[in-house]
C-alpha cells in the first residue's frame, strides 16, 4: 500500500509543478485507484504486482468508500452554497437606503469630506447596484474597493474555485480557501471589510441566457474577464439593457481601462474591437503570465471609474482608453469613437 501512496503523491506533485487543475489531479488519482482495485480483483494473491500494490481488495474498497464520502460531502457543501446564493439572488431585496448610522458616518468620513463626493455622493454609493463579472485578478481589487467605498449592493458572478496559482495576484482570496468557489471566498472578505454592503454571489457561468436579465438588476457592470468571447457577450447584453460597462484588461506588464456606454454616446466594445483577435494575439494570463501587482493597479482604476460614475465626480473614461505600461512606468491615453455601422450598438441612440 505504501508503494501506491508514494505513486499517488508523485502524481499529485507532478500536477502541482505543471499547474494542473485540481479536478484533473483528482481524475489521475481516480484512475490510479481503479487500476489498483482491478489488480487486486483480477490477479491471484501471489502475483508480484498484487503484492507490490499491497493490502487486500477489501481494504482498497474501504479506502475508496472513505474517499467517496469525503468528496460527496464536499460536493454537497458546494451545492448548498451555490443554492443559497441563487435563492438569495432571487429575493427582491432593495439596496440599503435611508440616513447613515453614526458608524457609517465615521466609516465614510474621508469620502464625505471630499467636495466632489460629499454626503450626496456617499448616499448615491449606498443606493447603487453594481455587478462585477469575474472574481479573479481584476475582480479581487474591484470588489474590495467597492465594498470599502460603501456600494450598497454588489453582485459577483464567477464559476471558478480558488486555486494556489491564483494567490499571487487575486488578493481577495486566501491560502486556506483553496477549492472554495471564488464568489463565496470573496463574500467572506467583503463582509470582513464592510458589513453594511449587500453581497450577492452567483456561483455559475455567465451565459447568453441569463446575462440580460441579470444585468437589468444592476446599474453598472464591471467586466474583469479575460476571454474575448465572454467580453463580447457582456457587451451585447449591456447594450441590450442600456447598462454602462467599466472594462479592464491585463496581460504580462500592461493593462487598459475604459467605459463602454453607447446609450450615452460612448462606443461599445464592438465599435473598437469588431472582430476576435487572431489566435495567439489575445492570450490569457495563464498563457502569458502577469506580474502580481498589475491587476491591483488596473482593478483599482476600474473601481475608481465606478465611484466617479456613481457619484458624478470628475471626468470618466467613456470615449477614452487609458493604457498603463507597468514595466516602463508610464501611462498613455487614446480617444475612442462610436461606429455608425457597429453591428451591436449601431442603432442605439446616444445622448
Amino acid at each position: 500500500m505504501i508503494f501506491v501512496l508514494v505513486l499517488a503523491g508523485m502524481l499529485w506533485g507532478l500536477g502541482h509543478l505543471m499547474k494542473t487543475p485540481y479536478r484533473a489531479r483528482f481524475v489521475m488519482l481516480g484512475v490510479l485507484y481503479l487500476a489498483v482495485v482491478a489488480v487486486q480483483f483480477l490477479l491471484p494473491l501471489a502475483h508480484p504486482l498484487r503484492q507490490a500494490t499491497g493490502g487486500s481488495l477489501g481494504e482498497w474498497l474501504f479506502v475508496g468508500l472513505l474517499a467517496g464520502v469525503v468528496l460527496a460531502y464536499r460536493a454537497g457543501l458546494n451545492t448548498l452554497r451555490a443554492r443559497a446564493g441563487r435563492e438569495a439572488a432571487a429575493v427582491p431585496v432593495a439596496a440599503p437606503k435611508g440616513p447613515f448610522s453614526d458608524e457609517e458616518l465615521e466609516r465614510y468620513a474621508r469620502h464625505i469630506t471630499l467636495r466632489e463626493i460629499g454626503g450626496a455622493g456617499q448616499r448615491a454609493l449606498k443606493e447603487a447596484r453594481v455587478l462585477v463579472v469575474g472574481a479573479g485578478g481584476l475582480g479581487a481589487p474591484v470588489l474590495l474597493y467597492l465594498a470599502a467605498a460603501g456600494v450598497g449592493r454588489i453582485g459577483v458572478i464567477d464559476a471558478d474555485v480558488v486555486s494556489l496559482s491564483n494567490l499571487q495576484r487575486q488578493v481577495i482570496h486566501t491560502d486556506a480557501r483553496q477549492g472554495m468557489p471564488k464568489v463565496f471566498s470573496a463574500e467572506i472578505s467583503i463582509k470582513a471589510i464592510n458589513p453594511h454592503v449587500e453581497l450577492r454571489p452567483y456561483h455559475r457561468m455567465l451565459t447568453e441566457e441569463i446575462a440580460e436579465a441579470l444585468f437589468a438588476e444592476y446599474d453598472l457592470i464591471l467586466d474583469g474577464t479575460d476571454s474575448f468571447a465572454v467580453r463580447a457577450m457582456i457587451n451585447r447584453a449591456a447594450v441590450a439593457t442600456g447598462r454602462p460597462v467599466v472594462a479592464g484588461a491585463i496581460s504580462a506588464w500592461e493593462g487598459q481601462v475604459t467605459i463602454y456606454d453607447p446609450a450615452r454616446g460612448a462606443p461599445c466594445m464592438a465599435c473598437i474591437f469588431p472582430k476576435a483577435p487572431a489566435p495567439g494575439l489575445s492570450a490569457t494570463c495563464a498563457e502569458t503570465g502577469v506580474v502580481g501587482a498589475l491587476p491591483g493597479v488596473i482593478g483599482a482604476m476600474m473601481a475608481m471609474e465606478a465611484v466617479k460614475r456613481i457619484t458624478g465626480a470628475g471626468q470618466g473614461l467613456a470615449g477614452r482608453m487609458l493604457i498603463h505600461d507597468a514595466l516602463m512606468g508610464e501611462s498613455r491615453e487614446i480617444k475612442l469613437a462610436r461606429r455608425g455601422d457597429c453591428p451591436v450598438c449601431g442603432e442605439v441612440q446616444g445622448d
